[in-house]
């Protein structure tokens, strides 16, 4: 039996970080650019993501950093962890991609990297990913999530198109973790505080209370797993909003390591959806 072709890993791409800024007690924005980055077109949809690697500790990699051979060479242990972030805005003209980072002190991997990472230091990612942006056609566009969504949900709000009826709710810990977004039409985010709420309690009250306009909505929501699937229930079930109208997903789960959500999500988004899909007894 003749062998197929070798799976072709994704490029790599090398970045410098030019700046970071605390934005709130609980996001850092880091910018990356370099020669590097020119033709990343980043710029197609609102939610496009890249996977930034990591090395693991106590790891050093031969250079230049190739991840191929770490995959060839090293025990799997101390190959560089990946973490997919969404990229907030990029300027093609300055090769600048900005990424924003929810941070809770030394907890993960990428927020405190970003809490810490200076000017001039070496990145690299994969990607960018996506697949989401307004569709201009909707009648309303409906945006959910949580401090994880936010990036893409700003992103979609300055892309949307002139005149849209806009429904956006982001839930955050308290009033200093909301940000100023700008968009064409002034729509502005329905901030919800968590407090000490579950994650996404208030938006799953929010959405449930919201009053449907008439129409073809595009629905983003994306967060916490746990609020997603109950949101994803009671927008396809309780409001009869068409599959293809919903770009909507887990970003992370509450009391799961991010390895560990990434090993089983494909499989739990399948069958959340097959559940949702069935037909009621």
């Amino acid at each position: 039996m003749a062998e197929g072709p070798a799976r072709k890993q994704p490029k790599v791409t090398e970045a410098k970080v030019v700046r970071t800024e605390r934005l709130t007690p609980h996001m850092v924005r880091v910018v990356l650019g370099g020669e590097r980055l020119a033709g990343l077109g980043a710029d197609e949809f609102t939610d496009h993501y890249v996977k930034l690697l990591f090395p693991a500790e106590g790891a050093t990699y031969p250079e230049p950093f190739d991840l191929d051979r770490i995959r060839a060479e090293f025990p799997r242990d101390q190959w560089p962890r990946t973490r997919a972030y969404t990229v907030r805005g990029w300027d093609p003209v300055h090769l600048e991609m900005t990424v924003d980072f929810v941070v809770h002190g030394d907890e993960g991997v990428a927020g405190p990297w970003a809490a810490r990472v200076q000017p001039g230091e070496t990145a690299w990612f994969l990607g960018p990913g996506g697949g989401y942006s307004p569709d201009p056609a909707a009648d309303w566009h409906l945006l959910v999530g949580d401090e994880s969504a936010l990036p893409a949900i700003a992103a979609s709000l300055e892309r949307m198109p002139a005149g849209a009826l806009v429904h956006a709710f982001v839930e955050v810990a308290d009033a200093r973790d909301e940000q100023k977004i700008v968009s064409p039409d002034g729509v502005e985010i329905t901030w919800l505080h968590r407090g000490d709420r579950p994650v996404g309690e208030a938006l799953v009250a929010a959405v449930r209370g919201l009053d449907f306009p008439s129409g073809d909505v595009h629905a983003f929501v994306h967060g916490e797993a746990g609020f997603v699937k109950e949101l994803r229930r009671h927008l396809r079930l309780d409001r009869a909003v068409p599959r293809e109208r919903l770009s909507i997903s887990g970003y992370w789960r509450l009391g799961q390591t991010d390895e560990a959500w990434r090993a089983v999500k494909r499989e739990w988004n399948e069958q959340v959806e097959a559940e949702q899909e069935a037909p009621a007894a």
